[in-house]
């Protein structure tokens, strides 16, 4: 495998594959024991095609799959590893907790130590209460949020995931301030009635909903820049709107940090936007690429969390010593000169591939958060690059209506150009692209190289 110091242009055939299997018998294999052959659907290509890649190992920015291949990550196991696969100090920190042990099921002081750290940077983070998944975290933000304000209508907006719990698996209703109905099957109507769901950017759509049913809304659940439908910044004034009308209306107002946390910035998107939320969620950065997350917020609001209060939660691996030790390893080297690094690096690549796309003649437009971005492939006559910054133009693409209405074919084309290449972006144009500290300087030019010559063949 290569050190990192190499640019990597294109996929490398090995001789010493880890396996026998390539990955399209994996995928063949895995489908007959797991639905749809993945534990997680965006991991099967479905929106890009092809056979998803099996990992056999990593270290730094590549992986290496099951069929030689060695590859450049822009994954990052979906945005947790900041420092890259298998940093030393975070491995460390792992195989010694191991070695003590990999679960108690009792507390323990680096429990008590990550809660700090995260208090210390995220303004308003009072309490903390640790979990396993972003789901798990938001389904309990949800339950103490009624609990507090005494009202069951949660707000979350098109295009916006908190998780697969049945409450946030609603769609929007046939009008611009009506109730959610069922995104899935398994989902009942009487799970989502409570769930009003906004469009992304739609200060109207907010203003007309508070209108009508504040008094009912006991919480407005957001990506404080959304994440999921591709990178969807907030537009200027958006999330001081939201901050202003939970507050006259005496709602609660929830930052899904699971995406941004600990990386647009120190203290996540409510340090760099300076609002700061009642509550606020975290999951993959916080374990350091282990099972980890957690849900935040004010004093009083989490003081009704048992055993202190009524509202019950709990959760046996809740705090796993591994997975703290992990995520403490990780974000104690994540200081201002680490940010500085990745937000320079992050914007590299963004001019890199900018450049890329005028010079071949495709029109798209690239957002960005710090070091997630997306490319959204469109007909415009222009390149056009957004960003999180308070001069900066609102975003080209603003709400998952315009996210939907991409180019994804195109998008398509382009991550299987770019694999060809021994680029691994995100399957589908819907996620983000993650830049890690582990990436070089070498790195982005040869990433730039090879989206030279992918668009080439778009035009």
């Amino acid at each position: 495998m290569s050190d990192g110091d190499e640019p990597l242009g294109w996929a490398r055939s090995s001789a010493g594959a880890d396996s026998a299997r390539t990955s399209a018998e994996l995928f063949e294999r895995a489908r007959r024991v797991i639905p749809g052959g993945v534990s997680s659907p965006v991991r099967a290509f479905t929106s890009v095609g092809g056979s998803p890649r099996f990992i056999t190992r990593a270290a730094g920015a590549r992986v290496t799959t099951a069929d030689g291949e060695e590859l450049l990550d822009y994954v990052g196991s979906w945005g947790p590893l900041i420092l890259g696969h298998a940093n030393p100090g975070v491995v460390e920190a792992a195989r010694s907790a191991v070695a003590r042990g990999s679960s108690y099921g009792a507390p323990t002081e680096d429990e008590v130590a990550l809660c700090e750290e995260v208090a210390e940077r995220v303004p308003g983070m009072e309490q903390m209460r640790l979990v396993n998944s972003g789901t798990e975290a938001g389904m309990s933000a949800v339950r103490v949020a009624r609990a507090f304000t005494g009202r069951d209508v949660v707000v979350k907006f098109a295009g916006h995931y908190h998780g697969h719990s049945d409450a946030l698996l609603a769609s929007a209703g046939s009008g611009v301030a009506t109730f959610g109905l069922p995104d899935s099957p398994g989902v009942t109507e009487g799970a989502a009635r409570d769930t009003l769901v906004l469009p992304w950017n739609d200060f109207d759509a907010v203003e007309q909903a508070f209108a009508e049913r504040g008094h009912e809304i006991a919480l407005v659940a957001c990506e404080p820049v959304g994440a999921n439908m591709g990178v969807v910044p907030p537009r200027p004034g958006f999330l001081e709107r939201l901050r202003a009308l939970t507050r006259a209306h005496g709602a609660l107002l929830l930052f899904d940090e699971v995406m941004t946390g600990f990386r647009v910035a120190r203290g996540g998107m409510a340090e760099r936007s300076g609002i700061t939320p009642d509550l606020a969620m975290f999951a993959k950065v916080l374990g350091g690429g282990f099972p980890l997350a957690a849900f935040a917020g004010r004093r009083d609001v989490m003081s009704l969390l048992a055993p202190e209060g009524p509202v019950y939660q709990s959760g046996t691996l809740s705090g796993n010593p591994v997975a703290v030790a992990a995520g403490l390893a990780q974000l104690r080297q994540l200081d201002a000169d680490a940010y500085a690094r990745l937000e320079a690096l992050a914007e590299r690549l963004i001019d890199g591939f900018a450049n890329a796309l005028r010079d071949a003649g495709v029109g798209a437009t690239i957002q960005r958060a710090g070091s997630l971005f997306s490319v959204f492939f469109r007909d415009d006559a222009q390149v056009l690059v957004r960003g999180l910054g308070a001069d900066e133009p609102e975003p080209a693409v603003a709400s998952f209506a315009d996210a939907q209405g991409c180019d994804h074919q195109r998008f398509a084309a382009f991550f299987q150009g770019m694999l060809e290449r021994g680029i691994y972006l995100p399957p589908s144009g819907f996620e983000a692209i993650f830049v890690s500290l582990a990436h070089t300087e070498l790195d982005v030019e040869a990433t730039v190289d090879a989206a030279r010559e992918t668009l080439a063949g778009l035009r």
